[in-house]
């Protein structure tokens, strides 16, 4: 099962979904494998990724993680003008500061509790009404 979606039909946003699937060595990499294609194509654009469902990586795809950030910094500070991370889960929050604390996030990011908050992050506007996390 493939551990993320990509979706493209709010292109320059692109969503990036957690299925909900373990993470694998395969389906890890493949994921990371995507995010630099995203890059290849040379052209500004702001991240989503959907955490919602997510399962908890291992240490060792966190530190790929944290490795795939070092290794794409310049891309990164180039094309991806915001990243906002959906993430309900307290213990998921905890694991993207411990890679954050492997390797700094080169871009504006923001965790937020919807998909709603995430637009407005990446829109740069503002919430209509007052939204507590």
């Amino acid at each position: 099962m493939k551990y993320v979606s990509f979706h493209f039909h709010k292109y320059p946003i692109v969503i990036v979904e957690f299925t909900g699937a373990s993470s694998t060595d395969e389906n890890f990499k493949e994921y990371l494998d995507n995010l630099k294609d995203l890059y290849r194509k040379k052209a500004q654009f702001s991240l989503v990724f959907d955490a919602t469902n997510a399962s908890l990586p291992g240490l060792k795809h966190q530190l790929m993680q944290a490795n795939w950030l070092k290794e794409m910094e310049g891309l990164m500070k180039k094309y991806c003008l915001k990243t906002a991370y959906i993430i309900p889960s307290s213990l998921v929050r905890a694991i993207l500061k411990s890679i954050f604390k492997l390797q700094k996030q080169p871009v504006p990011y923001k965790v937020v509790g919807n998909m709603e908050e995430a637009m407005f992050f990446v829109n740069d506007l503002k919430p209509s009404k007052s939204m507590n996390i």
